[in-house]
């Protein structure tokens, strides 16, 4: 056969041996870097395209139901031009029915009148060319500069379905502070930065805003003296503004009281104006008789005092946070949030101690921040779908480095070798260099055709473990096979391995196409796409492998000869040479390490 012939040439030229290890090292070293150098992007899930989202508006903490209507309708408006929309639901003062993404975002907390959400249904996406996640793409911009300046402190977010699980946004840094102020200061430096990052959008800063409010104090002196009583007071001016039941009505159809209540109608009731003169004036015009029936205007007997809001205090593991949120624009979570620390290492240097947290866990992003003039301590930690990502490649790594090092333990038990575990082993995670290599491959079609990046995903590594076992069973097969040549037809060892690859050659690419052709319809899905890529790229590098690399491994390393693994003398057996049978296991790690990777020369062997 013209392979076997081929394939033996290279197993007797030591030159073009080094050339294939030179080649296999280089591919896996040229592969590994097309991800630091961002050729290749990866991510935790893609998105995918839905039928709906969902749109939050929060308007400034003292706002009142009729400003964030108004930016409710504003956004009705923008979106009833797109023809992919089929209706909207419109909650104001409250979140929508919770959905998959709702869950975590605290939809169902909501109760303020500055808080709003907006469904937005569309028609079928298998009938829709534009994806959803394109659509608000494009659609976000001019909708939150139509609509997000027309109240202030307005921040509208677009929720898209997530592909994996929840989390509070894409993009979560907590910051940690004791004092309130310095909280608040460190929050807005946090969101400048975010804000000033390419890639992220819908930035907010979860914080009540800190605003003007006016307390009416009773003055019981001017109460007393104008004949009216502190609790006739409180109770007609909560009346007035608030209302309250101030009688109950009986009914022959119920057996409950019917409550009777009382409150001013609207225009008496609300304050032009959000000013201390204005509540003057409106409290001017409301009067009290006393026991004298006189009429004694409000404003004479209570005091309007001008303070700072309460804002709610935000508390985890006993700390005071704040949390900003972001999300990314069809792009990774992961770069976009080493662009904003890298950012943000460099604008807090001048007015803080900044710090990066020590040692390699999935708090490694985290920063310690210290106030040169105040001494405060702060702390940031990033946290959402980046800490997920962390938290499941760190899971599936440990998994996978559990299951190799069994796998390699098996195969010395098996082979009692050392070397012939690790070829086995390097032939299956080589099939990694096809995995990266056809996401970069996939991700300029994407881009050339859609105009979308395609990521290497958790799916894609799923992808890459699942072809572990496939490719190992190859090189598994080509060891038994050449071995069994050896010592049963005694044929050389060179030619043993030439005529096992060969045989094997045409089963290891029927198992190759398979796995190609019944990963190409999945390969088309929007989630597990990185799958499919995975195994059909990471089939033929590791078919490429089986063929020509593990091969030369086999010919370099003396595991392969004939006489390898006898059993031991029984000098060697005796209880009492426990350091030489030692010795004997080391010299037999050692040697199979060393010709594996500085094979000897045929000439040098013979004289040996």
């Amino acid at each position: 056969m013209k392979f076997e012939k081929f394939l033996f040439d290279i197993l007797e030229s030591r030159k073009k041996r080094r050339i294939v290890i030179g080649l296999v090292l280089a591919a896996l070293m040229g592969s590994i870097m097309m991800i630091p150098t961002k050729l290749v992007l990866a991510k935790m899930l893609p998105g995918k395209s839905a039928n709906t989202f969902t749109i939050y508006v929060d308007t400034a903490t003292n706002a009142s139901i009729k400003e964030t209507r108004k930016v409710t309708e504003c956004v009705v408006r923008e979106l009833e031009k797109e023809s992919g929309v089929t209706d909207m639901e419109v909650f104001l003062g409250q979140g929508a029915p919770l959905d998959y993404a709702g869950l975590v975002k605290g939809s169902a907390f909501k109760r303020m009148q500055n808080q709003a959400e907006i469904v937005v249904n569309l028609t079928d996406k298998h009938h829709r060319e534009e994806p959803s996640f394109m659509m608000v793409h494009r659609i976000r911009p001019s909708i939150q500069k139509a609509c997000g300046s027309l109240v202030p402190s307005t921040t509208i977010k677009f929720i898209e379905m997530p592909s994996g699980p929840p989390t509070l946004a894409t993009i979560v840094v907590e910051v940690y502070a004791k004092r309130e102020k310095a909280l608040r200061k460190m929050a807005e430096r946090v969101a400048a930065v975010l804000a000033d990052t390419e890639g992220l959008v819908d930035i907010d800063v979860m914080q009540d805003d800190i605003y003007t409010t006016y307390m009416l104090s009773p003055n019981k002196e001017k109460i007393i003296r104008s004949g009216l009583s502190v609790e006739q007071v409180n109770q007609i001016i909560y009346l007035a503004f608030k209302g309250m039941p101030v009688a109950v009505k009986n009914t022959k159809n119920q057996q409950d009281q019917i409550p009777i209540f009382v409150r001013l109608n609207q225009d008496s009731r609300i304050v032009h104006g959000a000013s201390k003169d204005a509540l003057a004036h409106k409290l001017s015009s409301l009067r009290l008789m006393n026991k004298q029936g006189m009429m004694v205007p409000l404003i004479e007997i209570v005091d309007i005092k001008t303070v700072d809001s309460s804002p709610t205090i935000f508390r985890k593991d006993l700390k005071n946070m704040a949390i900003i949120t972001a999300e990314c624009d069809l792009v990774s979570q992961v770069y976009p949030l080493l662009d904003a620390r890298e950012k943000m290492l460099k604008v807090l240097q001048n007015e803080y101690n900044v710090t990066k947290v020590p040692g390699i866990t999935t708090y490694m992003f985290d920063l310690n921040v210290i106030d040169r003039k105040t001494g405060d301590k702060m702390l940031i930690r990033w946290d959402g779908e980046m800490k997920v990502s962390l938290d499941t490649f760190r899971d599936l790594g440990g998994a996978f480095i559990a299951a190799l090092i069994l796998m390699f333990l098996l195969m010395v038990v098996y082979y009692k070798s050392f070397a012939l575990s690790g070829i086995v082993l390097a032939g299956s995670f080589l099939s990694i260099i096809g995995v990266i290599v056809g996401h970069w491959i996939t991700d300029k079609i994407s881009l050339a055709v859609a105009d979308i990046n395609f990521f290497l995903t958790a799916t894609s590594l799923i992808g890459f473990i699942s072809l572990m076992g496939i490719s190992a069973r190859g090189s598994l097969l080509l060891i038994d096979f050449s071995r069994a040549l050896m010592k049963e037809e005694k044929v050389e060892k060179n030619r043993a391995i030439a005529i096992a690859t060969a045989t094997r050659a045409k089963p290891i690419l029927m198992t190759a196409v398979a796995i190609i052709l019944g990963s190409l319809l999945l390969s088309t899905d929007p989630i597990f796409g990185g799958l499919g890529i995975a195994l059909i790229f990471g089939s033929i590098a590791a078919t490429l492998v089986a063929l020509f690399f593990v091969p030369v491994l086999m010919s370099n390393t003396k595991a392969m000869n004939p006489d390898f693994g006898e059993p031991c003398e029984e000098e060697d057996l005796d209880i009492g040479a426990e350091p030489g049978r030692v010795q004997r296991h080391l010299c037999i790690l050692t040697d199979n390490l060393k010709s594996l990777l500085f094979p000897k020369k045929k000439k040098d062997c013979e004289e040996e």
